[in-house]
């Protein structure tokens, strides 16, 4: 069976299907799963062991044989936990069959073979009955189906169908309780990952301003959650505007309903201000006393509680439909409308007067209407609100663009046009080659700022742009930020390279490329927690999972060069160990060369501390002496303390060993290799430590 991979081609600025070996998607799904980040998630397996044993022990003084459901078993750590606890015998339910076929070697290895069998079914297939899958209903129920924003993995239809056919009626359950948190806050930093934000132009006849459409600013926005480290936004970044409330809880050994609801209650405002935002969180309880408790609280919640770090279950941020001000001590309803995968919020403000229990009618889930957050994700709202990174570009365009310049602009949905004209551009004209099909946000801009006929689309992609579609016209400002929302990697973007050869038979002899080059930097870090999801966990709770381990080594090593993969480093705390240095330039003011550009040299740990990895991104020159970074800010100490652009994300390359150094009396160094292939527009890269 072959199957079919979506990956980014760089070259076209598209997503491609290609068809791999039967293995490769297995492989990928491993090696970029968060197994190795839950086992090393301590704080998450003490206690679902506590709370294990606790129900296995409350079955058995009922005088009952404990049989053990466990939906969506993974290692089968939680089953091995019943086993040892004194169940008699577990059922280990895992849909994904390789991670199945590691479960049955992990629970053999264990010795726990007799007393739990692994099937290898979705829970909604599996039969009951003497010659079914299960001998008998279960009548202790463990799960782990939550992801952040706790029923996005389905958890609720599958206890929903667990409870009507596989567990007994009163069952235990680990966890017996998930109960999900709010608190209403207004940030700008958020904020601007929803709404665009007027710019201010300074232009030769005055203060010019790009207002957003009435249409982006009414709009919803999308249903899907906003999910962060939100133990990294800083206190600075927003303000709360209420207590922290509860907003709803599931008891699951109990019968779960998945149908759509609603649920209300009531807040007063601590302070005034504008509520833009509902940042929420949750915790179990893994017995019903409510004294196993798992939290996901954020730091200022739970300020003297050690904080577990954990990428597989973070916090919400939600958007609420429209900025409301609110006054302190007035009161106010927020509503959480749910289906059976995501949640949505609202806010009511109710007088006093008017029922106050009164049924609510479920909202519909908010539905993108400006189609803007269709073509902008969430982080690329942000960097459109970003103003010194805008007034970078419009002191550039200054510096290039003239009253006779005929500009053409290759980005994804860029302002770059409108700034283009507002700055004297004689004529102006933009393509978006990844998204031809998504211009109704742009056009909705210069409608509003009446700039329709300022500024032509061409809605073709580069290779086949004609003498035509620039009334005849040579282009003297080829421009571009640059940014395609096909890019998953900093390198990606490198595209605009490619368009502008496409194109190079329309510029002008004397054209200049905005930005005129583009650098690849690195640098060799030390991270606080990241490295935990490539790390071996080796024993988890007295659990010997190698077996995952060496599945996940395979996985990595499954493709002949390692590849870097995307993270936004804003989240994930990380120290400098080196220098950053500058690997690769790449000049836009000639055509891509036939040829691969390589380069190899190595860079000196200067800090002790762990080679974890070395960080990579992209650097654009817009002009000899402006430039724009997707990766480094600021090195802020001696430390190597690092700051990173919170809009992009940066290439992280996970060395398969890790290095220590704690004397740099002899300064150690990591060797590298990098080759960008010019016809596919990838880098492969290597490193020696």
């Amino acid at each position: 069976m072959k199957t079919f991979c979506g990956r980014a081609n760089p070259t076209t600025g598209s997503m491609e299907w290609l068809e791999e070996g039967e293995d490769y998607d297995y492989h990928q799904e491993i090696a970029r799963s968060r197994y190795a980040d839950m086992l090393h998630d301590k704080d998450r397996n003490v206690k679902y062991y506590q709370g294990i044993r606790a129900a296995v022990s409350r079955v058995k003084e009922r005088g009952e044989k404990a049989i053990v459901l466990d939906i969506g078993t993974g290692t089968g750590l939680l089953s091995m936990m019943a086993a040892s606890a004194g169940a008699d015998f577990c059922y280990a339910i895992e849909v994904f069959k390789p991670m199945a076929n590691a479960a049955v070697k992990i629970v053999e290895k264990n010795g726990f073979s007799d007393k739990i069998k692994v099937i290898n079914k979705h829970s909604t297939e599996v039969t009951v009955g003497p010659d079914g899958d299960m001998q008998c209903r279960a009548n202790i129920l463990v799960t782990e189906l939550f992801d952040t924003e706790l029923i996005g993995e389905g958890a609720l239809p599958t206890y929903e169908h667990a409870h009507k056919y596989l567990i007994q009626e009163g069952c235990e359950a680990v966890p017996h309780r998930a109960t999900v948190y709010v608190q209403l806050v207004e940030s700008r930093r958020m904020w601007s990952w929803k709404k665009l934000f007027p710019i201010h132009v300074e232009a030769e006849d005055g203060e010019k301003i790009l207002v957003p459409p009435s249409e982006m600013e009414n709009c919803p926005g999308l249903p899907s959650v906003c999910d962060i480290q939100l133990n990294q936004m800083p206190l600075s970044d927003f303000s709360t505007l209420s207590d922290v409330v509860k907003m709803f809880s599931v008891d699951f050994s109990k019968p779960v309903q998945s149908a759509s609801t609603c649920y209300r209650v009531q807040l007063e405002p601590v302070k005034s201000g504008k509520a833009q935002i509902v940042l929420s969180w949750w915790d179990i309880d893994m017995d019903p006393s409510g004294m196993i408790n798992c939290s996901m609280a954020p730091y200022w919640v739970k300020p003297t509680s050690a904080l577990q770090w954990r990428d597989h279950w973070m916090q919400c941020v939600y958007f609420l439909p429209h900025e409301e001000p609110v006054l302190q001590g007035e009161k106010l309803y927020l509503t959480a409308c749910r289906d059976e995968y995501s949640v949505w919020y609202n806010l009511q403000k109710t007088r006093a007067d008017e029922e106050e229990h009164k049924a609510d009618v479920c909202v519909e889930s908010p539905v993108c209407r400006c189609r803007a957050h269709l073509l902008w994700n969430r982080p690329r709202f942000g960097e459109l609100n970003d103003q010194s990174r805008t007034r970078q570009y419009i002191k550039s365009l200054r510096k290039v663009l003239t009253t006779d310049s005929v500009c053409l602009c290759i980005s994804d949905g860029s302002l770059l046009p409108m700034l283009a004209h507002y700055l004297g551009a004689k004529q102006v004209q933009c393509m978006q080659p990844s998204r031809i099909d998504l211009y109704h946000p742009h056009e909705l801009m210069a409608g509003t700022n009446n700039l329709e006929d300022k500024i032509k689309i061409i809605e073709a992609r580069p290779e086949l742009l004609k003498p035509s579609h620039l009334e005849d016209k040579k282009i003297s400002v080829l421009v571009g930020e640059p940014f395609f929302t096909t890019s998953l990697l900093p390198w990606h973007n490198l595209y605009f390279w490619y368009a502008r050869t496409a194109v190079s038979s329309h510029l002008a002899s004397n054209v200049t490329v905005l930005p005129q080059s583009a650098s690849l930097h690195m640098m060799i870090v030390e991270f606080q927690d990241l490295w935990r999801i490539r790390s071996p966990c080796g024993i988890c709770e007295g659990f010997d999972v190698r077996t995952m381990d060496d599945m996940i080594k395979d996985s990595l090593n499954f493709r002949e060069s390692k590849e870097a993969e995307p993270h936004p480093l804003w989240e994930y705390p990380c120290k400098s160990l080196s220098e950053p240095q500058e690997v690769l330039t790449f000049d836009f003011t000639k055509t891509v060369p036939e040829h691969c550009l390589s380069t190899e040299g190595s860079v000196k740990l200067l800090r002790k501390g762990k080679s974890h990895g070395a960080v990579l991104w992209m650097e654009y020159h817009l002009t000899a002496d402006i430039s724009v970074s997707t990766g480094l800010v600021q090195l802020s100490n001696e430390k190597g303390n690092c700051e990173w652009n919170p809009h992009c994300k940066q290439g992280v390359y996970f060395f398969s060993s890790v290095i220590e150094s704690e004397i740099l009396s002899d300064p150690t160094a990591v060797e590298y290799a990098m080759n960008f292939d010019t016809k596919t527009g990838e880098i492969a890269m290597d490193f020696k430590l």
